[in-house]
């Protein structure tokens, strides 16, 4: 994987760039691979949340719980209940008589196909970047959201 080169910009020029322009290109573009990869197993991000979140801790989540959960996260109007029954009729979750959901053996190995997938797109993401790089990065974007009086702790 080769590692796009920048087209060098004077700091005074960057510096007065929107940073509201630079995130949301950076959010299509970071999120837009992750949907593309995700789509390949006829999957959306809903799906992925639900299936991480199951596998994470079985016998713990119901679906009412887990989409109360992660709404917060949804930019696209999920109907989870729709991604719930999806998951169901493909036999990749299954609900005892408490409505607690739990991955089958199929629902793991899709959930296991998919992270290799993502890991793969987060690995192009993160080309060319250190560690240190995205550390500070993500502080930056982490006071910008506390400035203007959002949430920047991390996501649970």
């Amino acid at each position: 994987m080769t590692t796009q080169q920048l087209t060098p910009y004077p700091r005074q020029q960057l510096a007065a760039q929107p940073i509201g322009y630079w995130t949301g290109a950076a959010h299509r573009e970071v999120v837009g691979r992750i949907r593309r990869e995700l789509a390949t197993e006829s999957l959306t991000q809903p799906h992925w949340w639900i299936l991480n979140h199951v596998a994470a801790a079985p016998a713990h989540w119901t679906r009412s719980a887990l989409a109360a959960k992660l709404t917060r996260y949804d930019d696209q109007g999920i109907d989870f209940a729709e991604v719930f029954a999806d998951l169901a009729s493909r036999g990749w979750t299954t609900e005892d008589t408490t409505g607690t959901l739990t991955l089958t053996e199929a629902g793991e190995a899709g959930r296991v196909r998919a992270k290799e997938r993502n890991l793969r797109a987060h690995e192009e993401t993160h080309a060319g970047i250190t560690e240190e790089e995205y550390v500070a990065t993500l502080d930056v974007l982490r006071r910008v959201i506390a400035n203007l009086g959002g949430d920047s702790d991390l996501p649970e």
